[in-house]
Parts: structure tokens; C-alpha cells; sequence
């Protein structure tokens, strides 16, 4: 009786939750294993909403055919985009964005003139592929690097839904809009209790 009064829980999910190795493990070995058994657990779910953005749908297609998707998947995962237009997100996320961005510009250049001072000591290529590994590093872990993340945190700070990835920048950008997340390790039990 009381679950007929029970609210709907809303989540938005990332690639990462079929795609990321670490992540993805709980669910399957590879992104159709992942899938079917992510699937195969939002059908015992009568209390969950399950979205993803448009765009974040669209990363997923480069990495799964879409012929290889299982057709129930449309029916348990709603595809939508967040409203742009619409949603208001405090000039303090903007604000600390910018600055963290200046900062990893900074700390990429420094990544580079160290590359560039080395090259009297290793082989061209192992400066390339040391550079290339320190710079992604410096630029891209941590912050949100893309319009599919930034689709996904607008469409959970919308719908207020939590927000299920594996992407530490994307989790610590969803702390700041005070989101809801779920950490990697912990997605199948959290949907099993839904």
C-alpha cells in the first residue's frame, strides 16, 4: 500500500555506466553485456526513471551499433535533451568553471615547456607520448570537458534526478550544483533499491 504513494526516483546516466571499464564491469564485460544486464535490472524497477540526454545517446552510438542495443532499452530509457533555455544555474558555477579551466591551461603549459626542456634526454616519441599523457591529464581529468556533460548535469538539475557516471569531473561539478550522485562501485546497488 504505501509504495502506490511512493514518489518516482529520476537518474540520468552516463556513457561511462556502459562504457568506462571500471564502471561497466558491474554490469557487463563489454558495452552490449552492460546494456542487456542494466536493462535486464530497470525491469524490476517500478519506482525509477531512467534518463539520458540526446547527446550523451549519441556518444553512446560510437562505441555500440544501434542495431546491437535491445529494443526494451527505449522502452525503460528515456531519450531527452535538457532545456537550455530554460534553466538557471548560478554565476558562481561559471565563475569557478573559468578559473579552474585558466588553471589547467596553466598547468598544460607547464606540461609542455617541461616536454620541450626533456627533448635533449629522450627519444622524440616518448616526449610526444609522455607529453600527451600529462597533458590530458592536467586538462581533462576532473573538470567537465564537453557538451554532453554539461547536457547531463542541466538534465539532472532539471528534472532533480540523480546523476549515475563514473566521471570524476563530472561528479565533482554535480557536487557544486548540489546533484545528486552515485559513486561507480554502488550503481547496481542503488538501482536495485529503487
Amino acid at each position: 500500500m504505501i509504495d502506490i504513494f511512493r514518489k518516482k526516483r529520476r537518474i540520468v546516466i552516463d556513457t561511462s555506466v556502459f562504457i568506462n571499464p571500471d564502471v561497466r564491469k558491474y554490469f557487463g564485460r563489454d558495452p552490449e553485456e552492460a546494456i542487456a544486464e542494466f536493462i535486464k535490472l530497470a525491469k524490476n524497477l517500478k519506482n525509477l526513471e531512467i534518463y539520458i540526454p540526446s547527446s550523451v545517446f549519441k556518444e553512446l552510438m560510437y562505441f555500440i551499433e544501434e542495431k546491437k542495443i535491445p529494443k526494451d532499452f527505449y522502452f525503460f530509457v528515456r531519450i531527452k535533451s535538457p532545456d537550455k533555455y530554460r534553466i538557471l544555474c548560478p554565476a558562481i558555477f561559471f565563475y569557478e568553471l573559468v578559473e579552474e579551466i585558466r588553471v589547467r591551461v596553466n598547468k598544460g603549459l607547464r606540461v609542455a615547456e617541461n616536454a620541450v626542456r626533456a627533448t635533449s634526454e629522450k627519444e622524440t616519441n616518448d616526449i610526444i607520448k609522455d607529453l600527451r599523457k600529462k597533458y590530458r591529464e592536467a586538462l581533462r581529468e576532473g573538470i567537465i570537458d564537453s557538451k554532453e556533460d554539461v547536457d547531463l548535469l542541466f538534465l539532472a538539475l532539471e528534472l532533480k534526478a540523480a546523476l549515475v557516471t563514473g566521471d570524476q569531473g563530472l561528479i565533482k561539478w554535480a557536487d557544486k550544483l548540489g546533484i545528486e550522485w552515485v559513486v561507480p562501485e554502488k550503481i547496481k546497488d542503488y538501482l536495485s533499491t529503487a
